[in-house]
């Protein structure tokens, strides 16, 4: 609690006492008290001490690694009480989650916390949290969403709670396999990759060479990916085929298993992690459309088609993959200084400039995000709702087509972070009854991106990296900008005091609801989320390791 807040608390209790006759006697005591929080709070502007930030970091772990944590792992969000706990979904009592922010992401952060304190703690919860995983990881080498300690149980919870979440298409059927769909399985292997450099302990040798041999195994010829992997095709949705199987963009999937394997390279120096982190760059260049629609598609099926994802992801270019691709493109120049990567730019930047559908700068969009392969018109995924019989609004079905209609546009917070506003599924702009994903001016810049390609293409490639560095790591993502928190010193020693007495940070956290999180009000609590503890674990981190920089 902030000082003045304090203060007008106090001044609040003791107006209770105004008539009464001990205010007299208490009133010296209330002005002693306001002149000392006047004098601690100034002196506080200074930065928390190396014991104070040791000490809360101690006391924030224990609690989440003795008194959250299931066999070392995590969910995303519990209540305050511990009583209930949630994935992307409801969760099981006999569930961690894998898929980022969770086990392998508070994994990573503790090994951070290990080698700026040089406290052995750390590392032993990080291989708590590693044994957690190794239980969990599937016979192949890769993982699942989600780890559950008593699969008895898994169909029923998938029959009668995770099929129910309309949009969340990814729970509606239980293949028994493994996913690279939001950094799932590559997270893991990062932080197993991580932990055994660190340790050099030979348990964690096998697991780690699974998972990175599941990689090399599932990478098709053309150098993709599929969604899942092994291969099943066994769940066609609404009259589409499964898309499981498909060559795959969507939620980083190629892109996740390239960075990953050129930091096995890097640490490992294997030749073979190289080779087929150049088969997926290469896929790059081989699935570009053509012209005039030379963007990129989410997914692509055999015949290397545009193909559908789930029921709101038609088969289209996409906007939205396409610059992520340019970004990677670049990347994979200054990593190679192989130029074949720069040549698809020009011709992708053409299709962007071509697809423009607002020139109005009172309308803040520019672009549709999915627009129809031939024609280049903007797609709108719509979706039916009706009421249910306890009141609330239900999701149907979904449906595309190219009229926008006059929905009025909403805003919904995701459950992920109240600092990054979205609109249901989408980032943009959505509409009560459909999804029309667009862009700001701000967010596609194309000027910006010629002037970036030309820079590549004629600036010597040893000055390229020295401006924009050499490319080895991946694009930041969410899930990355955790390790790079910070605060100043007033926003340390409120993060520190703002721990309740056994160690947790509460957080405010919406979940939406999952019958129609369009329409119906999303569940709100207050409780612990795992990416909050993270992120505030990192902010003392950075505290500590910059801190030891200076001398």
């Amino acid at each position: 609690m902030k000082r003045n807040e304090l203060i007008l608390q106090l001044n609040h209790s003791f107006a209770l006492y105004r008539n009464a006759v001990t205010f007299r006697l208490l009133r010296p005591l209330f002005v002693l008290t306001v002149l000392f929080l006047n004098f601690h709070w100034t002196a506080s502007g200074a930065p928390p001490t190396k014991t104070e930030v040791l000490a809360a970091m101690r006391k924030a772990t224990d609690f989440m690694m003795n008194r959250v944590s299931n066999r070392g792992g995590f969910l995303w969000h519990y209540s305050e009480d511990l009583s209930q706990g949630w994935g992307e979904v409801p969760a099981r009592k006999s569930q961690i989650w894998v898929q980022p922010p969770s086990t392998p992401t508070v994994g990573r952060m503790l090994l951070a916390a290990y080698e700026a304190t040089g406290d052995r703690q750390y590392l032993e919860h990080a291989e708590k949290v590693a044994g957690a995983l190794i239980w969990g990881q599937h016979p192949s080498g890769g993982w699942h969403y989600f780890i559950d300690f008593d699969m008895s149980g898994v169909r029923h919870w998938y029959r009668e709670e995770a099929s129910r979440w309309r949009g969340w298409e990814e729970f509606y059927h239980y293949y028994g396999n493994c996913t690279y769909d939001d950094d799932t399985t590559t997270s893991p292997t990062q932080f197993l990759l991580e932990l055994y450099i660190t340790t050099l302990d030979p348990k964690y040798r096998k697991p780690l060479f699974k998972a990175l041999g599941f990689i090399l195994q599932s990478q098709y010829p053309n150098g993709s990916w599929p969604q899942r992997y092994p291969l099943s095709r066994e769940f066609p949705f609404e009259g589409r085929p499964d898309y499981t199987s498909y060559y795959t963009f969507n939620d980083d999937v190629t892109s996740n298993n390239i960075y990953l394997l050129l930091k096995a390279y890097e640490k490992l120096g294997d030749e073979k992690y190289l080779k087929a982190a150049r088969r997926g760059m290469d896929f790059y260049i081989l699935s570009q459309l053509p012209s005039p629609q030379a963007g990129w598609a989410t997914q692509y099926d055999m015949d290397m088609k545009p193909a559908w994802g789930r029921s709101y992801e038609p088969a289209a270019v996409c906007l939205d993959q396409t610059i992520g691709n340019i970004e990677d493109l670049e990347n994979f120049y200054r990593i190679t200084g192989d130029k074949r990567y720069l040549e698809p730019i020009s011709r992708a930047i053409e299709w962007l400039e071509y697809s423009v559908i607002n020139t109005d700068p009172s309308k803040d969009f520019t672009h549709a995000n999915f627009c129809e392969v031939g024609t280049n018109k903007p797609l709108v995924i719509h979706h039916e709702h009706r009421r249910r019989p306890d009141g609330k609004l239900g999701i149907v079905r979904y449906w595309v087509d190219s009229e926008l209609g006059e929905e009025a546009a909403i805003e919904r917070e995701m459950p992920v972070s109240a600092s990054e506003r979205a609109t249901g599924y989408h980032l943009g702009i959505e509409f009560q009854d459909s999804h029309f994903k667009t862009f700001s001016p701000s967010r596609i810049d194309i000027e910006a991106m010629k002037k970036r390609l030309k820079e590549y293409l004629t600036v010597p490639f040893a000055e390229i990296r020295t401006r924009h560095g050499k490319g080895i790591e991946r694009p930041m993502r969410f899930s990355d900008r955790r390790a790079k928190a910070r605060a100043d010193s007033e926003g340390l020693q409120e993060l520190i005091s703002s721990m309740d007495a056994r160690g947790a940070w509460l957080t405010e956290i919406e979940f939406l609801d999952k019958f129609d999180f369009t329409h119906n009000p999303p569940t709100r609590f207050r409780g612990i989320d795992t990416g909050t503890y993270v992120s505030n674990m990192y902010k003392l981190i950075n505290f500590l390791k910059s801190n030891s920089e200076k001398k």
